[in-house]
């Protein structure tokens, strides 16, 4: 069955890959190597907020609905057209046994307007449903509370709008609401009324999609190893999840800023069940015992690339360039003890995070991540880590501005891990590290991303300058 999936107009490249992870999620059946199947209305370009989406059931797309972040509501389309004789043409055509049902004596209703592109003033919204007289409504409004909700929904037809693609074609949807969004989450859960935050604090809008993303749920076990201030794991906790999380820093985990402000006041401050454990550990030495293995059902992170923080790894300056042997911390100081650390590269950190992924998570389980994206002048294609445990099965870009972005990598893992396999990443790992960007290995993205422009390169006169960084709301957010 098709619906028409209205979406809110951010993070243009999330919004699909959202979509077909909670599908998958509410129980619908997608076949390998496949995803659901999506079409376009006519005249429409790709970031349009109006997608067409086939699902099994009003049920899955009410679920998705709700949950999604980024989805504003699921309808039952009843009639479309390029103007309102073509929507009722539509809509008369349209099967009564799928119309009759809500329309009604016993029922109640309401009718929203909706418009995309410009504001229609009150007088005009009434005269547009008021239009809509030859639907035969039998039931009573009711604006508060109705059993049925209905909606007009229209793209003005503008060559400028505001920044957005240009819309060509007017056209006007008409349709039965199946599921709305529920936006509570993200004023709820704003980072500003956070009890304890750090500098790479997730953001909660992108934090619950990488939640989404990882399926993560009641009864499922999700684990972030840069677990930081617990941004990710709060997000996974409110929709049901176990969760557990380590750090390399032991006062980020243990100590925070004091006994009422630290990771776990995150979990009290919403009444979230708090993490089953947290850990300080090092992601190159991870401690796990030698036979233990999946045992997680998603792995959700932001791991440290250099621009906001730099990774860490045990050991120290002097210890990793082996100018000084590792020493053993003595019994009584072990309590206040805080071990030493040394720059732990990006491209070191993410094979060990796949290697951690292949290993620990179970079959089916997903790996969710953030991956750096650096624009060179050579227009180069981007290459992204691979595991051959992995199937990578999402790519959605965020740009952050003309030289950088970053890039949410979805994985789902199909092979159960080996020996072979590991040997099989260790040498995929070595061509990437050959022929990836220099600054994945030298650990310079920080200078890259902020280096100073070419002065010769600014133009001072208003008129002939142009900013490189295109006005394209939705896509920089």
């Amino acid at each position: 069955m098709w619906f028409l999936c209205v979406f809110y107009h951010r993070l243009l490249d999330f919004r699909k890959p959202e979509v077909e992870a909670l599908a998958e999620l509410f129980g619908e059946e997608i076949a390998e190597n496949e995803s659901l199947q999506w079409r376009l209305p006519e005249n429409h370009h790709n970031d349009t907020p109006f997608h067409f989406v086939q699902l099994s059931s009003e049920e899955i797309a009410r679920n998705i609905a709700k949950r999604s972040i980024l989805v504003k509501g699921m309808y039952e389309l009843w009639g479309e057209g390029t103007c309102y004789e073509e929507l009722q043409d539509s809509i008369q055509s349209y099967p009564d046994s799928r119309k009759l049902p809500f329309l009604t004596s016993g029922s109640t209703f309401r009718i929203s307007v909706e418009t995309f592109g410009k504001a229609l003033t009150f007088e005009e919204q009434k005269d547009r449903i008021q239009s809509l007289t030859y639907i035969p409504f039998e039931g009573r409004v009711n604006l508060k509370n109705p059993d049925h909700n209905f909606f007009l929904m229209e793209m003005i037809e503008s060559e400028e709008n505001n920044g957005l693609q240009p819309i060509l074609q007017r056209r006007i949807f008409f349709g039965r609401e199946v599921g709305f969004a529920d936006r509570k989450l993200l004023p709820t859960f704003q980072l500003k009324s956070r009890t304890y935050l750090g500098p790479t604090a997730m953001d909660a809008e992108m934090a619950f999609l990488m939640a989404n993303q990882a399926k993560a749920t009641l009864g499922k076990l999700v684990y972030d190893p840069f677990v930081g201030t617990g941004s990710i794991l709060v997000s996974a906790a409110q929709f049901g999840a176990m969760t557990m999380g380590a750090d390399i820093d032991i006062r980020v985990v243990r100590d925070g800023r004091g006994p009422d402000c630290n990771v776990w006041s995150n979990f009290k401050q919403y009444g979230l069940p708090t993490p089953v454990a947290l850990l300080r550990m090092d992601n190159n030495l991870p401690p796990w015992r030698s036979g233990l293995k999946e045992i997680f059902d998603a792995i959700i992170c932001d791991p440290p690339y250099g621009v906001r923080a730099g990774g860490r790894k045990s050991g120290g300056r002097k210890i990793l360039r082996g100018t000084v042997d590792p020493y053993t911390v003595p019994d009584d100081k072990r309590a206040d003890h805080i071990p030493s650390t040394g720059a732990y590269s990006l491209v070191e950190c993410v094979h060990d995070l796949l290697h951690l992924a292949a290993r620990m998570l179970v079959m089916k389980g997903r790996l969710v991540f953030f991956f750096p994206v650096l624009r060179d002048e050579t227009g180069g294609e981007v290459k992204f880590p691979e595991h051959p445990c992995f199937k990578l099965v999402a790519v959605s870009e965020q740009i952050l501005s003309s030289r950088y972005s970053r890039v949410l990598l979805t994985m789902v893992k199909v092979e159960p891990y080996s020996e072979e396999i590991e040997e099989a990443a260790r040498l995929m790992h070595l061509e990437f590290r050959e022929n990836h960007l220099r600054w994945l290995e030298d650990g310079n993205i920080h200078s890259s991303v902020f280096k100073p422009i070419d002065s010769s390169q600014i133009h001072t006169d208003p008129k002939t300058f142009k900013d490189p960084k295109p006005k394209y709301r939705g896509k920089y957010v």
